[in-house]
């Protein structure tokens, strides 16, 4: 069964398109932390981390 699913094309256009957004993903990670945009980064995801745990969103 596995192989089989391996075979379809469909299948294999999925797996590159995974394989394509992780290259993208991996490179605007490397570009942000390098970048002054990295700060602001981190800042949005601790208020976003806030607001989910305490509740309290500023």
């Amino acid at each position: 069964m596995f192989p089989q699913f391996l075979k379809e094309e469909d299948v294999a256009q999925v797996i590159e398109y995974a394989l394509i957004i992780a290259v993208v993903s991996i490179g605007l990670v490397l570009a942000l932390q390098s970048s002054t945009l990295a700060a602001s980064f981190g800042n949005f995801i601790g208020r976003v981390a806030t607001c989910l745990t305490t509740g309290p969103c500023v």
